[in-house]
């Protein structure tokens, strides 16, 4: 790690929050995952971003790190009391270790690398869950949505397998001796981004101007939006607690409406006197 950038690492500037180098690593650590990827370069990913990650979220180190850089954190280095990490064992299923300076650093909210699936799908820890068998299974997303059982034939036997709602792909449910593990089809209308989704909704440049009222289709059902006159393209209008319901808990997410404003590759002869006259009125100042 001695000439990494520990922000490039974890795709941060170097003046990002805490709150965004905790997102960025969580999200980079949910990917190379020994759980989800098994190959060598995934476990050296995973090794730099958790030891990137080590680093930045705590303050000291990263003021250290800023004025030193990663030198400071190797052994023997100028930074030797923090120390790095122990890869003596190599990188193997069950031969990973790692030291911190003060024992209870924190993985991104997680108590260790391993755990990172845990808030997820419960359970003891990566080595018990690496020896239980792991079957996959796929749901649409209006089943992750509102939860579904299925009846599936595993080991020989017909299982009734209860899916929570609120899962995701890459959710792990125990199971009696094995794990089921959830893959979430694509929707054509719905794009999700953790427990929020997000959809796209197309609105003339003359609604945008003037303001409309649209009629949006939700998980829960259809109902009335009010844009307001004067919208930007691009402007996104949030629901509250209209997105996915959480796994573990209550409350649910929110819907994001992204607008986009269409405008006409054809327009009629008197369509364009009107809007000539109207950019004369505003003196050619740009309305959008």
């Amino acid at each position: 790690m001695a000439d990494k950038d520990f922000y490039q690492v974890l795709g941060v500037s170097k003046n990002a929050s805490s709150d965004e180098i905790k997102k960025a690593y969580r999200k980079l650590a949910l990917q190379y995952h020994p759980d989800r990827n098994n190959t060598k370069e995934a476990a050296e990913k995973f090794k730099e971003v958790t030891n990137a990650y080590e680093v930045l979220s705590d303050t000291q180190k990263r003021s250290t790190y800023d004025q030193f850089g990663s030198a400071a954190f190797e052994q023997g280095g100028a930074g030797g009391p923090f120390g790095g990490f122990n890869n003596g064992g190599g990188f193997g299923p069950f031969s990973y270790s790692y030291t911190t300076t003060n024992g209870n650093f924190d993985f991104g909210g997680f108590t260790d690398p391993f755990d990172i699936f845990e808030q997820f799908f419960g359970g003891s820890g990566f080595n018990s869950r690496a020896r239980r068998r792991a079957y996959s299974i796929a749901i649409t997303f209006q089943e992750a949505y509102l939860g579904v059982e299925k009846k599936v034939n595993i080991e020989g036997k017909q299982q009734l397998i209860k899916i929570p709602k609120g899962v995701d792909s890459g959710s792990r449910i125990r199971f009696e001796n094995f794990d089921i593990v959830i893959d979430v089809l694509a929707d054509k209308r719905y794009k999700r981004e953790g427990y929020d989704v997000i959809t796209d909704e197309e609105i003339s440049f003359s609604q945008a101007a003037l303001g409309t009222e649209l009629e949006i289709e939700t998980l829960d059902g259809k109902l009335k939006l009010r844009v307001p006159s004067g919208t930007q393209p691009g402007t996104v209008m949030r629901l509250r607690g209209k997105g996915i319901p959480h796994v573990r808990g209550n409350g649910r997410g929110d819907h994001y409406v992204r607008l986009r404003v269409s405008v006409p590759k054809k327009l009629s002869k008197r369509q364009k006197e009107l809007l000539i006259e109207f950019d004369k009125e505003n003196s050619g100042s740009r309305w959008f």
